[in-house]
């Protein structure tokens, strides 16, 4: 009898869609869960309407939505948002049975909680509207905070992370000892404490931990800037799951420096905002950079090793790719 993995995901009867801003990394994705990508009609109106249209019949069929919602100048992540909903219901009128949603980058994660009277927890509100326009199955990467992800649907949700594919590219780097993993707040401690864990299972030897403090002003302001840990010395990984502005990074890596690093680098997985991973690049307390293309700044880059350029760029494909396999041949 042939194992799930020797099965032709073709004879499974699945449709794998994106929006064509999402097209370039649907494709790699595509390749790599050995699917075809299914076409769409997607047609712009006066006064900023839109239409939809799968172009196959999904009547009984487990339909597949990739839409990374990072934000752009021509398309913001609001109309990203409403674009892959309004593809939701279509996709569920026209009688899809299943519809699984992978958001390679998901937005407003960070909005998870209440910090002042009356805010908005716009996590959830995300969640209700995905849920209501007919996903019924979520794949996300590196969210902010796995918990609160977990409260806000009511849906499956498979929660991937791109540690394992960063621990895999530094270890085949910095394969010597004196190697900090160090997270730039207090909330990033137990990921990089996940980095450190596999980093040091790779590297055949410990791997110490750090941590800076940093408080956010309901201004926006960032003040703080201790740092809890011996660098030393040392080789610091940050580790951090997005990059906006890049001031958290930016301050974090300064201040590794200024407490005796040798070297520093940035793990990060999202960078949705161009300014901000331009920012940390441009840092001169800052070696090197590590991001993937969640969302698709960096789309079709290709992976060079540290030191011969500051911003290396990992594919999330291949990962993205088996996990879609394995959800079509569970």
């Amino acid at each position: 009898m042939e194992s799930h993995d020797q099965r032709d995901v073709e004879e499974i009867t699945a449709h794998f869609f994106a929006l064509s801003e999402s097209a370039g990394l649907a494709k790699r994705v595509c390749e790599e869960a050995r699917l075809r990508l299914s076409p769409i009609e997607e047609r712009r109106f006066e006064g900023g309407e839109f239409k939809l249209r799968p172009l196959e019949s999904v009547r009984g069929r487990t339909a597949v939505v990739l839409q990374s919602l990072a934000g752009s100048t021509d398309l913001p992540v609001g109309e990203r948002l409403l674009r892959l909903m309004f593809l939701l219901q279509g996709l569920r009128d026209a009688g899809a049975s299943r519809r699984v949603v992978i958001l390679p980058y998901l937005t407003f994660a960070r909005e998870d909680r209440r910090t002042q009277p009356r805010d908005p927890v716009t996590s959830r509100y995300v969640a209700e509207l995905l849920e209501a326009a007919g996903a019924d199955q979520l794949v996300v990467l590196d969210v902010h905070n796995p918990a609160a992800l977990d409260n806000a649907f009511r849906i499956p949700v498979d929660h991937l992370s791109a540690l394992p594919m960063m621990v895999d590219y530094f270890a085949r780097q910095l394969d010597h000892e004196g190697v900090t993993i160090a997270s730039p707040d207090i909330g990033g401690i137990k990921r990089a404490q996940r980095f450190r864990e596999m980093l040091a299972a790779r590297l055949g030897h410990s791997v110490s931990m750090a941590f800076i403090e940093k408080r956010r002003q309901n201004d926006g302001v960032l003040s703080g800037g201790a740092l809890v840990g011996d660098v030393t010395g040392k080789t610091v990984i940050l580790v951090d799951d997005l990059c906006a502005t890049g001031e958290t990074i930016i301050r974090a890596a300064k201040a590794c420096r200024d407490a005796g690093a040798g070297t520093v680098y940035a793990a990060i997985t999202h960078t949705p905002v161009t300014q901000g991973i331009n920012a940390v690049e441009a840092a001169s307390t800052i070696s090197g950079v590590v991001v993937t293309d969640s969302t698709q700044i960096d789309a079709g880059a290709t992976s060079v090793s540290i030191g011969t350029s500051k911003r290396t760029t990992l594919s999330i494909a291949p990962l993205l790719g088996q996990a879609t396999r394995r959800i079509l041949l569970a």
